[in-house]
């Protein structure tokens, strides 16, 4: 293929531009890629073999667990901090695709008469478009393909040094992508449901200024530190409070096992038998029966909360008299300093989520040089363990969310409730909606603004023909693979996912693929960057 891409430069005057039925082969073998992965998954939930379910189950996992060992290992490995100051101007780019893409999903919202959670959904979809499997499975064939790609400021560049660049460049997008879709994505425009159950529709809830209204559990504990006299010794304190509301108490994923119920008294309202407490016999062995694993479990964990329960009660206390020690104007500046300060700690704690912990473990490494040395240099303890720990780890990541892809592409396998309660009228509609602020809309408003960027504006990042190839792929890709995920995490139009996911990776991926290139190829021409 490189041969025949070398011929035809010396036959015809675009010389950034492979064959064209090369080019076509080229983007269909790295959708096959992507298709292939993906195939198994629709198999089986067809066979009735992978039910909503475990779907649910593998993308929390996937979640938890396998991203963040992706994030971490590509952060920690390929970042450089000196190479910061050098790649600004990706952000920059970044925050100008997402505000045109945002504004293009608006405008199409209003277009099409939706509500506040549909507009939510659409606008998720616009913004989070593919960072990560389909780009870099083009890139890495682009940069061995496609003659002309050297950048002329490195001595010596060659196709690996491209490869290496362009990867370096979806990494930063990828990431900035990720810290904006598990922050922003997850906790506002794809929140559960319930979060919009005010309104008559479904459309309209308890989000404001992106935030939940909810009473954060922080300003909860500072009406605690402020009336120390109504709250007693701290018998009854805010974190026993607290924690008897249902609300508070669960898991912004939805996992884990059943709690304690707390008494009014603080006493518990025990999960285990009686009878695995008490003596009592039911086989007749003088008091003794056979031992209870399970009971000595339930036993061991009451025992262990009510050990933490003390230790943050005294913890309360000991602030309670602290609280109490201080004149009233301290205290009346206090309060008025750690009401703001407590709405933003809490919300910033309620947008993070575990990829988003591991970028910044990750950044942390990177930034300095002896972890990095220790985590990422080949034959140091900590990188023969636990590194090759997480990186395989890490690469489960991206097959498994394309094996989930495919078995969302099998609707049989969707919650059959979820899909009654969706108007098709409105999933349908959804998918139009998505499709065009997401790989239409924006591409005609970036594709010139950018070719004009790169043009007249003395960047250097910009001459580097890969990086235009990237930006361009980027500003046209599909629907980002994990928003699937966050939909089936918090059941948010799963039927339209699904439809938007078929529309995006079936039919129109192999034609606007190659627009994205050929596009991309003339603005590299145009600017003069071969």
């Amino acid at each position: 293929m490189a041969g025949g891409a070398s011929a035809f430069v010396a036959a015809v005057p675009h010389q950034s531009h492979p064959p064209f039925l090369n080019l076509c082969l080229l983007v269909f073998e790295a959708v096959m890629e992507v298709v292939c992965v993906s195939l198994p998954g629709y198999i089986l939930a067809r066979q009735g073999m992978f039910d909503a379910e475990s779907q649910k189950f593998l993308a929390n996992l996937n979640t938890m667990l396998f991203t963040p060992c992706l994030i971490f290992y590509k952060i920690g490995d390929k970042l450089e901090i000196s190479q910061l100051g050098d790649l600004a101007i990706i952000p920059v780019i970044f925050v100008v695709q997402t505000a045109v893409s945002y504004g293009c999903a608006r405008v199409v919202s209003r277009m099409f008469g939706f509500k506040k959670r549909a507009t939510n959904f659409v606008t998720a979809m616009a913004v989070f478009g593919n960072s990560n499997s389909l780009p870099i499975s083009l890139v890495t064939s682009l940069a061995y393909t496609i003659k002309g790609l050297h950048w002329d400021k490195i001595q010596g560049d060659n196709d690996a040094e491209v490869q290496a660049r362009g990867l370096l460049y979806l990494i930063v997008f990828q990431q900035l992508g990720q810290f904006v879709r598990w922050s922003w994505g997850f906790h506002v425009l794809l929140a559960p449901p319930e979060a919009y159950a005010d309104d008559e529709d479904g459309e309209q809830g308890r989000l404001e200024g992106g935030q939940y209204q909810d009473e954060p559990e922080a300003e909860a504990l500072l009406q605690e530190f402020a009336d120390p006299v109504a709250n007693g010794n701290g018998k009854k304190n805010g974190l026993q409070t607290s924690r008897s509301d249902p609300q508070l108490s669960t898991s912004d994923y939805g996992s884990g096992a059943a709690t304690p119920m707390y008494q009014d008294d603080g006493s518990y309202e025990s999960e285990v038998d009686s009878d695995a407490l008490s003596g009592n016999s039911r086989n007749g062995f003088n008091g003794f029966r056979k031992p209870d694993p399970k009971g000595w479990i339930k036993q061991g964990r009451h025992w262990m909360q009510k050990q933490s329960d003390r230790a943050s009660s005294g913890t309360v206390n000991a602030c309670h008299k602290a609280w109490a020690s201080l004149p009233p104007k301290v205290q009346t500046v206090l309060s008025a300093i750690w009401r703001p300060v407590s709405k933003v700690l809490n919300a910033c704690w309620e947008l993070m989520s575990p990829p988003l912990w591991a970028m910044i473990f990750a950044l942390i490494i990177a930034a300095v040089p002896s972890l990095k040395h220790y985590f990422f240099t080949k034959g140091t303890f900590v990188n023969n363990s636990v590194t090759k720990a997480i990186k395989q780890s890490g690469d489960v990541a991206v097959p498994l969310i394309l094996v989930v892809l495919g078995a969302n592409l099998a609707r049989n396998t969707l919650p059959q409730d979820q899909l009654d309660a969706e108007d098709p009228v409105l999933e349908k509609r959804l998918v139009w909606a998505s499709l065009l602020s997401r790989m239409l809309l924006p591409l005609a408003i970036m594709a010139p603004l950018f070719a004009l960027t790169a043009k007249y504006l003395p960047i250097s990042r910009l001459e580097d023909p890969i990086f235009v190839i990237v930006v361009f792929l980027l500003s046209g890709a599909p629907t980002a693979l994990q928003l699937a995920q966050i939909c089936q995490m918090n059941n948010v139009y799963m039927g339209a996912m699904s439809r938007i996911l078929f529309s995006s990776y079936v039919v129109w991926i192999l034609p606007s693929t190659i627009v994205l290139v050929m596009l991309a190829l003339e603005t590299v021409e145009w600017t003069g960057a071969v």
